[in-house]
């Protein structure tokens, strides 16, 4: 069986973020990838230029047409910018009987510019969080999926996860890259308990895309059958790699991306 992942997500036309992301991601793990694009985003290293949202039937559309023909065992969502798309995308979900969901609560691009209506922000809290397998937010995103000032210690991210897991879904994958330190700490949270995942803080300015690799690598585990504590294993030991290797890359003025295929074709 050829293990198959959707993501959901916004574009990037300079492929370091968003569903070509998602699609670098998955094709380096063995995982063939489908798309739903949820937003035509113009952007680069530097920043966010323009965003255009794309009509939530036509998403709707693109959903059906992906989950009628293939045999879809993960999905990835990432941006989904106002409140219309995310119940789009929640009514197709149900439709289609997707189960293995893992959302990234994506709200700021890496540049700091957002990338979703502050009326979304209840939508998808509401909405998305109680379907999900599991959700990836960083420090910044957990804060304000709860309303409150961003944790900065790991008792802080234990807190905020359990408080998102009472929310719903079924684990949350609380993020530490936006903390300080040697080590770069992320906590799964479950109803059976926590797992710390640690690795090293790897110093580079090219992180470009690592929210939406860490969330598509998770998916591709998943879709190729594994249990979700590995897949967030393999996950973060792909992206650390794949940061580690960053600088190899020449890409763009600003903050360029990681290097997703950094074990297919190394650079001189």
């Amino acid at each position: 069986m050829t293990a198959i992942a959707v993501t959901i997500a916004g574009t990037d036309p300079t492929s370091g973020a968003g569903i070509q992301a998602d699609l670098k991601t998955f094709s380096a793990l063995g995982v063939y990838g489908a798309t739903v694009m949820t937003a035509l985003v113009a952007q680069n290293t530097t920043g966010v230029q323009a965003v255009h949202d794309v009509p939530p039937d036509f998403v709707r559309a693109q959903m059906d047409s992906v989950f009628t023909d293939l045999n879809v065992k993960a999905v990835k969502i990432g941006m989904l910018s106002v409140p219309e798309t995310i119940r789009a995308v929640a009514d197709g979900l149900k439709a289609h009987g997707a189960e293995t969901i893992v959302l990234d609560p994506v709200m700021v691009a890496q540049s700091g510019d957002p990338l979703i209506a502050p009326e979304a922000v209840d939508s998808l809290r509401e909405t998305l969080l109680p379907m999900a397998s599991v959700i990836t937010p960083n420090l910044p995103e957990a804060a304000r999926l709860l309303d409150t000032e961003a944790a900065v210690d790991e008792a802080g991210m234990r807190a905020q996860g359990e408080a998102l897991l009472a929310l719903g879904p079924k684990a949350v994958l609380v993020k530490g890259g936006h903390g300080s330190g040697a080590e770069s700490v992320d906590l799964l949270i479950t109803q059976t308990g926590m797992t710390r995942l640690s690795a090293p803080r790897i110093d580079t300015c090219n992180t470009h895309g690592t929210g939406c690799t860490l969330s598509s690598a998770i998916a591709a585990g998943l879709a190729k059958g594994l249990a979700l504590e590995d897949a967030v294993e393999q996950a973060k030991t792909y992206l650390t790699a794949a940061l580690a290797a960053a600088d190899t890359l020449a890409i763009g003025r600003g903050n360029g991306p990681v290097y997703h295929f950094h074990a297919v074709w190394p650079t001189a």
